[in-house]
């Protein structure tokens, strides 16, 4: 097997590596059940049932596997409280609030142009 070397500088490997990372975090991040999810907790920790009925649409197995990946990514903090039955409760980290506002100014952008979007989304399925 040949390896292929990588003849730039180390600097160059590093924002290689940051684009690459940055692409792969994009690609997890920006669907839409991770963005309605993040919209939501931006009111406050929830509950999973809580979380499920604020997201309206969302099955169970995919509001696991989207909090499962958004902790991965530390955007949000899962605390176990040892009750019986156990509570779980879910909160945005300081980097899910930050995203959190870049998803808010989205949902803005949304709004705000939504008449536009919808009138030329119309004459281009017309034409």
């Amino acid at each position: 097997m040949v390896t292929k070397q990588f003849s730039g500088s180390p600097e160059d490997a590093d924002l290689r590596r940051a684009d690459s990372l940055a692409r792969e975090i994009f690609s997890d991040v920006a669907n839409k059940w991770a963005l309605l999810i993040i919209e939501a907790l931006g009111e406050g920790t929830l509950r999973f049932t809580e979380l499920r009925g604020e997201v309206e649409g969302i099955s169970h197995k995919m509001l696991t596997q989207n909090l499962r990946m958004l902790e991965r990514y530390g955007l949000v903090e899962r605390c176990v409280h040892p009750t019986v039955p156990p509570r779980v409760e879910y909160t945005l980290t300081e980097p899910g609030q930050g995203l959190r506002r870049t998803v808010h100014v989205m949902c803005d952008w949304t709004h705000e142009h939504i008449s536009h979007i919808e009138a030329s989304r119309r004459a281009f399925d017309t034409a």
